[in-house]
């Protein structure tokens, strides 16, 4: 399993592109300008990879930026938790808020429901359904691989924000608590924004688990 990071966008945002065995997924196109959506689009096309879904941890402004484009490139509709359509819905008044340009993604074709999988080349993705910074925030979990991609749940030494449209901080300290600290301390977490890290380090020293109980 190769996971392949780019960060574009003023809101220097990850974009992944995610592959086995010939097969990928994109994850989160944030990519604000032709030239992040070529770099992208490149690196599929020059490891002859075979993209089976498109999709979105959740549907915050920076990460959908490249929707329009990737589903017309790719012949395909994003995967989306329905819980953040209506932020979808309202991509263009989230692009006027934050001044960017954005052209209107295009309605998912299929909702993310925890318990459900992700399968391409000899990968399998458990879904994890992880509230608080959005309503319908979702990640990505690869047992076999050790690693997880969470959006904008939790990062390097802090979590996602609560302060936007369905935001709530108890219920993404319970996501992270219940979903994300129980996997082993190896496991990587691959976030929306920064480095990656490690649900161990986190459990040890994020500040904003402390009172959570999940610092030990």
């Amino acid at each position: 399993m190769t996971v392949k990071a780019f960060i574009v966008s003023p809101f220097a945002e990850n974009c992944y592109v995610c592959h086995d065995a010939g097969e990928a997924v994109v994850i989160d196109p944030g990519t604000a300008t032709d030239a992040e959506r070529s770099l992208v689009l490149d690196y599929v096309t020059r490891n002859g990879l075979t993209v089976r879904h498109l999709l979105l941890t959740h549907a915050h402004i920076d990460h959908i930026l490249g929707c329009a484009f990737f589903a017309r490139e790719f012949g395909m509709k994003w995967k989306l938790h329905e819980a953040d359509l209506p932020l979808l819905e309202s991509a263009e008044l989230q692009a006027r808020m934050f001044g960017v340009k954005l052209e209107r993604p295009p309605t998912p074709d299929a909702s993310l429901v925890e318990g459900e999988t992700i399968r391409f080349g000899n990968a399998t993705w458990q879904i994890f359904h992880t509230p608080g910074h959005s309503p319908g925030s979702v990640s990505f979990y690869d047992e076999a691989n050790g690693f997880v991609i969470g959006g904008d749940v939790l990062f390097q030494g802090s979590i996602g924000r609560t302060d936007l449209w369905g935001g709530s901080m108890p219920t993404l300290l319970n996501s992270i608590q219940r979903k994300l600290m129980p996997l082993p301390d190896d496991t990587i977490v691959y976030s929306g924004h920064g480095p990656q890290t490690t649900v161990g380090a986190e459990r040890r020293t994020n500040p904003f688990l402390a009172d959570t109980g999940a610092v030990r």
